[in-house]
């Protein structure tokens, strides 16, 4: 704290200003620093006379702005909402409707088993894959057509078929700016023989998030410096013979060694959804977020695997020096 708040502080300066200051923080409105004046002011007093208001209000000004926090909400699946330099970016989205593969439900069938409202306000659509658990048919057909769409080359042929207004393909490496916030394409998970899709990662707010939604981390990340948040699998799915069609365990942990994230989360995990179907019976999963955290802890790494419930919107205070 400043030499003179701490010097006189009061057990009833301490309480206005902690108050203001949670207040201010959630609220993310630094106009609610005046209320400490406001409070101060008439307990003019003893110690508190010789405070200057002026330096408490710039101590905690300086002190809100060197937080910064990222809000997310897991939406289910791959599905997110990500509030980041006051904008609202909706990834993956899958939010009503059945998830089929290939027009075959008796391969692969996921239903909702709880109905949700559509998030209120969504400024940006981020798709990574063009398949339908990514670039989902039916919720891209309820959607807003004047949301930007910033997405896969393969998930172009998708999103075109629906009318968005403004839809942008970004091959890897390249980059979206939106508002104060940019959107870089890195190469993803192979799809099929020939097809790479996309990663990203998501730059705003003094903040940085990486997605990839089946484990599969390019050797490129190790040129993009910090990166605060990961969002990735944490557990393996396995096929008999094939072996794991998303990746886990050992891939997120060697990323975390090398980006060290200040938190990582899973994604392509199932909350309120029910998965039927040949392929699902034949699925098998190894580890728990449980498990990756003590991995984590194992390799001496400061990294917090959060276990995020469905439709929960949470906070990240992110540590920046």
């Amino acid at each position: 704290m400043g030499r003179c708040f701490e010097s006189c502080r009061s057990p009833a300066l301490v309480a206005i200003v902690s108050a203001s200051l949670d207040t201010t923080i959630l609220n993310r409105d630094l106009g609610n620093l005046t209320a400490i004046r406001n409070l101060i002011y008439p307990l003019g007093v003893g110690r508190l006379m010789a405070i200057s208001i002026e330096a408490v209000l710039n101590y905690v000004n300086n002190l809100v702005k060197s937080r910064i926090f990222m809000q997310l909400t897991w939406l289910d699946n791959n599905s997110w909402l990500i509030e980041l330099g006051g904008k609202n970016i909706l990834l993956d989205p899958w939010l009503v409707g059945d998830l089929i593969f290939g027009n075959q439900p008796w391969l692969f069938h996921g239903t909702k088993t709880v109905a949700r409202s559509l998030p209120e306000q969504i400024d940006l659509i981020l798709i990574s894959q063009g398949l339908p658990d990514h670039a989902h048919p039916p919720t891209l057909e309820i959607l807003d057509r004047s949301i930007p769409v910033v997405c896969s080359p393969n998930a172009l042929e998708v999103v075109q078929k629906f009318g968005y207004e403004q839809v942008t393909s970004l091959a890897h490496g390249e980059s979206y700016h939106f508002a104060d916030i940019e959107i870089e394409a890195v190469p993803g998970s192979p799809v099929g023989p020939t097809t790479v899709e996309n990663g990203y990662i998501v730059r705003g707010n003094g903040s940085s998030l990486y997605y990839e939604p089946h484990g599969n981390h390019s050797p490129v990340l190790a040129e993009k410096g910090s990166i605060d948040v990961i969002i990735t699998p944490l557990i393996d799915l396995k096929l008999p013979l094939l072996g794991a069609v998303i990746k886990g365990r050992a891939t997120t942990l060697a990323l975390c060694e090398l980006l060290k994230p200040q938190f990582v989360l899973p994604t392509a995990a199932g909350g309120e959804v029910k998965f039927e179907g040949l392929l699902v019976s034949l699925l098998h999963t190894e580890g728990t977020v449980a498990e990756f955290q003590t991995s984590l802890t194992a390799k001496s790494l400061v990294t917090k695997a959060i276990d995020p419930q469905p439709w929960q919107p949470f906070s990240l205070e992110l540590a920046h020096v």
